[in-house]
């Protein structure tokens, strides 16, 4: 049995040796990364429990083999072939009354958890707002009912959201009241927040709640832009990066508070480490972002992600990656008009006297729905408080910052677009990088096509509209005589000088 003072000074790793943890939520995208890291970094952890439910025709034991047979999971692969043994999933409905748990396995967690973390939530913006409440708020309430049996829990981590407060412009790291009590809001299926559960809730159990922004692809590990989905901005980078996407609307200078994957991670583990070594009085509250420490906008993201795409082509690109970010409402929908609906249309034509199914307009439409759920983020700024995130920081040690870095001055923003989109060929569309020469060649034939349509236009505008009108004419050769007189100017200056 460790002494108190023993405890405080052991490392992260060494803290959660031993340990049997509970995760929620760990088939999803955070998930998978905090069931890695923890593998990877904190190798003499016990056990990991998992809730897990069938889905999609998968029985719970097929959905963990292909959890675990994921890339993601090869550098632990590499150092312990049998990391699985360490993973133990249990049958759960999250949506369910008690989560749907056998008693046998209440009984095994309530005896042998040590530490909880929570990340099972849905991040939907337009989700029906009866199921919101049950996945976010009730199935929280019966997992801290669950979790004030457990024998043997040192801390309780709760996934929270950075935007759970987003009508506020300065969020501090304390939980917000509500103006009505949360069970009457359950009951009268009205709005709810799950941290004011936690809180009330809480009770004996020592909490610790994490606020990530706009989670992204990984930064650092366990290898550089890795990400399996295309929630957020990866399918915004995807759709522009295959000439899908020609306009977003944004503010160019409204910071994007992305947070890379790996850095939520890293702090979820630092704080159960705090949590549970520490006991805070009251439960903390970390704000997980960007954009106060180190603030990168959407007009530079638009920049980086164009750049990218153009060196590293995505296979089989609709048009050449070409974006452009308007805060102008009448200029955005000018822009949706002639460069999304427009061609989609023109495609769809296309398609139908080809004898296929149309289908350039439906997958405008849903990229339209999941621009307009981003707009909101994308044309506003927030200031976060960060005093217990660097708090936490310093109460790390230098081997254990290094390990668990969540330090996000240290992040390189053009480095880590340019490996978030090469993340999402690599990993969300399998498409292998030796194939980037062909998809530079398709680039090229696009590019002629534009070129050779534009022409065939000019020369339609000019037989139909401007030779028939002896003032179109005159107008027309009096801009051409004046772009000939500026290049005459330009070489005549370049001759001199």
């Amino acid at each position: 049995m460790f002494s108190r003072s023993s405890v405080i000074m052991a490392s992260i790793s060494e803290w959660y040796a031993g340990k049997n943890v509970l995760i929620t939520g760990a088939t999803g995208f955070m998930g998978k990364v905090l069931v890695e890291k923890l593998l990877r970094s904190c190798p003499d952890v016990n056990a990991l429990y998992i809730l897990v439910r069938p889905k999609a025709g998968q029985s719970m034991s097929e959905r963990v083999q292909d959890m675990m047979k994921c890339k993601l999971f090869d550098r632990v692969r590499e150092d312990n072939p049998d990391f699985h043994q360490k993973i133990i999933p249990i049958s759960s409905e999250l949506t369910q009354p008690g989560l749907a748990i056998s008693p046998e396995d209440v009984q095994t967690l309530t005896s042998c958890i040590n530490i909880v973390f929570h990340c099972a939530a849905t991040i939907r913006f337009d989700e029906p707002l009866k199921h919101a409440l049950q996945l976010n708020v009730i199935a929280t309430l019966q997992l801290l009912s669950l979790a004030q049996q457990m024998q043997h829990l040192q801390a309780f981590i709760h996934i929270s959201t950075a935007y759970a407060n987003c009508n506020r412009r300065h969020i501090d790291e304390v939980i917000y009241p509500l103006p009505v009590e949360p069970k009457k809001l359950i009951d009268s299926l009205d709005v709810a927040l799950a941290e004011c559960v936690v809180q009330q809730e809480s009770g004996k159990l020592n909490i610790g709640i994490i606020r990530p922004s706009i989670v992204g692809a990984s930064w650092q590990e366990p290898f550089p832009g890795w990400i399996d989905n295309f929630n957020g901005p990866s399918g915004v980078f995807i759709a522009a990066g295959k000439g899908i996407l020609r306009t977003m609307r944004a503010s160019n200078d409204a910071v994007a508070d992305l947070i890379p994957v790996d850095v939520v991670i890293n702090l979820t583990l630092a704080a159960g480490w705090y949590t549970a070594v520490h006991r805070p009085k009251t439960a903390l509250v970390y704000n997980c972002t960007t954009g106060g420490i180190n603030p990168f906008h959407w007009g530079e993201i638009e920049h980086h992600v164009m750049s990218t795409f153009k060196r590293n082509p995505l296979e089989q690109a609709f048009r050449r990656p070409n974006a452009n970010i308007t805060s102008n409402y009448l200029i955005y929908q000018y822009w949706i008009l002639v460069s999304h609906k427009f061609p989609a249309l023109i495609y769809d034509l296309f398609l139908r006297l080809s004898g296929q199914k149309p289908q350039m307009m439906r997958i405008f439409n849903r990229l339209h729905k999941a621009i307009g759920l981003l707009e909101y983020f994308s044309s506003q700024d927030w200031e976060w408080n960060s005093d217990n995130m660097n708090m936490l920081m310093s109460q790390l040690s230098a081997e254990d910052r290094k390990t668990f870095n969540f330090d996000v001055r240290q992040l390189n923003w053009p480095e880590y677009i340019e490996n978030y989109c090469i993340g999402t060929k690599k990993y969300v569309l399998n498409e292998d990088m030796s194939d980037i020469p062909a998809a530079r060649q398709h680039l090229r034939k696009l590019r002629n096509i534009r070129y050779t349509f534009n022409t065939v236009l000019l020369v339609f505008i000019w037989r139909v509209f401007i030779a028939r009108s002896q003032m179109a004419r005159n107008i027309w050769y009096f801009v051409v005589s004046l772009c000939f007189k500026f290049l005459s100017y330009f070489r005549a200056s370049s001759t001199l000088t």
